[in-house]
């Protein structure tokens, strides 16, 4: 297995990791006892990199990365997140540093360990300084019970702003060929600070795994919310897909393991986590550490999806995104 290291003195970590989120029914109806099998298949194939969150299934995700991982955590870099909190009208953010330290003892319970490796706060408050919520974050750090720290969706202002209270080891943001104006953006800062990049949803939320082929697919799970798949949006993103599909049938590999591989030719401090429920496309995924591509093959499939190419917002609510 390929590894790459996050950030200038991080943690080294596979070339592609695990995310855990579509283990939690996000995605359509999901079974732990399946999910604790993909896990630790994924280990088994020299994944180390888990990426989970105590907000996916509220808790459940953690609980069942617990059990996959246990007996096995020397082979593991585990990652995981806290500050979306359930609120009144739904969802909401914390970043207070009383919360954070609560966050964390309830996460390191869940999952069963005595530390987190990389600990994200998941979203930016914008009621709490940034210099106080990592301050927190930190405090962690020095007691023994994270090792590193992480931001997702964090602008580049913000990032630089945490980065100076304590180092930041990963920033993780959305990342794929239909989806990479902000990340891109959020790259050059990074590169500057020595920070790596982790790169979430790099199948833009399986559409360009090319297996979608009519927005009924995703009726029931949470993608149908996202403005990608809705009406207006969706036939004009497929036909982007279409294109990727040519260049993978060209290359001799899947779509999935074409865009992975394009994600992977960025540099070497861009590390993907792509997500599945099933063995067959986790393997598929592992498959694009074996797609070889050149300058020209990169540059061909960056032009053949253009940046901001895509029809639609990333979320349906971008408020509490990238701030």
């Amino acid at each position: 297995m390929e590894t790459r290291q996050l950030g200038r003195s991080g943690p080294v970590v596979s070339a592609l990791g695990l995310g855990c989120m579509s283990l939690s029914g996000v995605y359509g109806e999901s079974n732990d006892e399946e999910a604790v099998s993909l896990i630790r298949h994924g280990l088994d194939q020299g994944v180390t990199l888990l990426d989970s969150a105590d907000m996916y299934g509220w808790g459940q995700n953690e609980d069942l990365v617990g059990r996959a991982i246990a007996g096995r955590r020397d082979e593991v870099v585990l990652a995981t997140k806290f500050g979306q909190v359930r609120s009144e009208t739904g969802q909401g953010v914390n970043g207070r540093p009383e919360y954070v330290r609560q966050a964390c003892e309830a996460s390191l319970r869940r999952l069963k360990v005595d530390v987190i490796d990389l600990y994200y706060q998941h979203r930016v408050d914008p009621r709490v300084p940034i210099e106080e919520t990592v301050g927190a974050m930190a405090d962690l750090v020095r007691q023994g019970k994270v090792r590193y720290l992480g931001l997702s969706e964090a602008r580049p202002e913000t990032i630089r702003r945490a980065h100076s209270v304590h180092p930041i080891s990963a920033v993780q943001t959305e990342f794929s060929l239909l989806y990479r104006q902000e990340a891109e953006e959020t790259l050059r800062t990074t590169r500057e600070l020595g920070i790596g990049f982790v790169a979430y949803s790099p199948l833009g939320r399986g559409f360009l795994a090319g297996g979608i082929h009519d927005r009924d697919q995703v009726k029931g799970d949470r993608r149908a919310q996202h403005p990608r798949f809705q009406a207006e949006h969706f036939a004009h993103n497929r036909a982007l897909v279409d294109r990727v599909e040519v260049l993978a049938r060209d290359k001799g590999c899947t779509p999935a393991q074409l865009v992975l591989a394009w994600l992977l030719a960025q540099g070497p401090d861009v590390v993907p986590i792509p997500g599945t429920k099933r063995r067959e496309r986790l393997d598929d995924n592992l498959g694009a550490l074996q797609v070889h591509l050149s300058a020209e093959d990169v540059t061909r499939i960056s032009d053949t999806v253009p940046a901001g190419a895509a029809s639609g917002q990333r979320y349906p609510d971008m408020a509490t995104v990238y701030r």
